[in-house]
């Protein structure tokens, strides 16, 4: 019966996707990214002796997961193939041209042929999933072929379909994978609580990794250090609309503090509606094309573009971080945190084992509406000692979480999962 029913819900997802498609754009992308993808996918791959890695990411956020482990398995091997794929138009369009990836594609609908022709095609050695989103018929596959397949910074909760009196599926699902880093002892525990006892580690998160190569790699945005002056900044990253009305009134009633805004959704369409919001602010981009970079008349600069933001929160004083106010959660706080910077948002964060952690650590605040927000803002401003206590509690955090990818290349290296090393 639950197969019947997934059956029906991949049937029912890809009709839905193709009637949004004749309206909204990212619909558009996930169809046409996907026409004649094994044609794409078979003139581009050709029989190879090399080992071959397939990384396998829902969107953008999971790849930030994954990449420190991908970067350093083709270190360790240059002549290592990988194959990266994405479930999502945020992630491929955004990724499509990275150079540490040999083949990047959009992963084909799940089914019984799709999964049996993709990995006919790539002919993995090794497949890293990243985090969560689970494909039947692709797992499956993977399983029957003895392909060891990784979960990476898994994390679990009761609520999911693999703890269900109806989850026989999904517990299938799991059953596919060779072992399993997840982030927190929860997850071990609720692995167990189903069988699964032998193949689990707690790792934490490889994503802290990754926000400590960035800000290792740390390189002035000459336009922003103009822009930002001697002021006091608040960089608020990945807003939705939600966190705008909660922005709106604080930034009104301090023309002295510099904000720079990096919207979560950079279409036309919405970077016009946060500009209205934000009356007398300025694109980046236009930024960009003036010839005079002297003192600017606004404060409020909207970053109308992907790939700055984990730059940005380097210039804060203090930095907030969007989604919370959403059904969906806070974004990546890790990005703000690593520089030492107090991080703000919104209350919907239990999801998040990072967002939870820099809360117990009193490296971020939860707000839970627009008078605490301003009330948190307004003491991190006036209080230099707070605001520098919580900003090391930040950073401490973000440094003593590190290390997850190496162990996870430590556990393939043992293991002899790529026999070529």
């Amino acid at each position: 019966m639950s197969k019947f029913l997934y059956n029906i819900f991949l049937a029912l997802y890809s009709l839905g996707v193709r009637i949004a498609s004749l309206w909204n754009l990212k619909a558009a992308k996930w169809v046409k990214g996907r026409q004649d993808i094994f044609a794409e996918i078979n003139r581009k791959l050709t029989t190879q002796n090399t080992k071959l890695v397939w990384m396998h990411c829902a969107s953008l956020g999971e790849f930030e997961q994954g990449r420190p482990l991908l970067e350093e398995l083709k270190i360790k091997n240059e002549e290592l193939k990988i194959v990266l794929t994405f479930f999502s138009p945020s992630g491929y369009e955004v990724m499509k041209d990275y150079k540490g990836a040999d083949h990047i594609f959009y992963l084909p609908m799940d089914s019984p042929a799709n999964a049996k022709r993709f990995i006919d095609a790539i002919n993995p050695s090794l497949v890293l999933w990243l985090k969560y989103e689970y494909w039947f018929y692709y797992l499956n596959e993977l399983k029957q072929r003895n392909i060891p397949t990784l979960l990476v910074s898994g994390i679990f909760r009761k609520n999911q379909p693999f703890f269900k009196w109806y989850g026989g599926i999904w517990k299938k699902m799991l059953g596919s994978f060779t072992h399993f880093f997840v982030q927190n002892a929860a997850s071990k525990e609720l692995l167990a609580a189903i069988g699964f006892n032998e193949n689990v580690t707690i790792n934490g998160d490889t994503r802290f990794d990754r926000v400590l190569e960035i800000a290792g790699k740390f390189k002035p945005v000459p336009l922003i250090t103009e822009f930002c002056g001697s002021s006091k900044v608040i960089v608020a990253g990945s807003t939705w609309e939600e966190d705008e009305i909660e922005l709106l009134h604080f930034v009104k009633v301090h023309p002295e503090i510099k904000f720079i805004i990096a919207p979560h959704e950079v279409d036309q369409e919405n970077l016009i509606d946060v500009k209205k919001e934000f009356p007398n602010s300025l694109f980046y981009s236009d930024l960009l094309k003036t010839t005079d970079h002297g003192p600017q008349t606004t404060n409020v600069l909207i970053i109308d573009n992907i790939g700055m933001l984990s730059r940005l929160y380097k210039y804060a004083t203090i930095t907030y971080v969007g989604g919370g106010f959403g059904d969906e959660g806070v974004h990546n706080v890790l990005e703000a945190a690593v520089y030492g910077k107090p991080v703000i948002f919104g209350p919907v964060y239990e999801k998040y084992e990072e967002a939870i952690g820099l809360v117990d650590e009193e490296g971020a605040i939860s707000v839970g509406g627009l008078i605490k927000l301003e009330e948190a803002l307004n003491r991190l401003l006036n209080d230099e000692k707070e605001r520098e206590r919580r900003g090391e509690a930040a950073g401490k955090y973000v440094f003593s979480n590190a290390g997850a990818s190496g162990k996870i290349i430590q556990f393939i290296q043992e293991k002899r999962l790529l026999t070529s090393w």
